[in-house]
């Protein structure tokens, strides 16, 4: 991603921050991706607290899906925490891809958002 890109990224994630934010009924599930990884977040913007993660790195090899594999992950950790309901913070990525992929990976795990 060229600075330019990244820059675009940030602001709009400002933009989506001003208006949603975790709290301990309803943490906020964040997505952050690299180059190579993909990383969700479960948090509690009250206390600032993260209460369950989970990224790509976690996988031994390539995972065709790996956005798929993380969401259903992240839906786990989240379930043995008793959080059924999350607020969902796309990070600035457009709605598509990866980001979709883990979103639907996290609702097939039973996360409700």
């Amino acid at each position: 991603m060229s600075k330019k890109q990244d820059e675009k990224r940030i602001r709009r994630h400002k933009r989506i921050r001003a208006k949603i934010t975790g709290t301990a009924e309803r943490p906020r599930l964040s997505v952050f991706k690299s180059n190579k990884y993909l990383y969700a977040e479960i948090i509690n913007d009250a206390t600032g607290r993260t209460l369950a993660a989970a990224s790509s790195l976690e996988f031994d090899k390539k995972v065709k899906d790996a956005a798929q594999e993380v969401g259903k992950i992240i839906a786990k950790r989240a379930g043995e925490k008793k959080i059924k309901r999350v607020v969902f913070d796309r990070g600035g990525y457009v709605y598509t891809g990866k980001v979709k992929t883990l979103a639907d990976g996290a609702r097939d795990g039973g996360l409700v958002f």
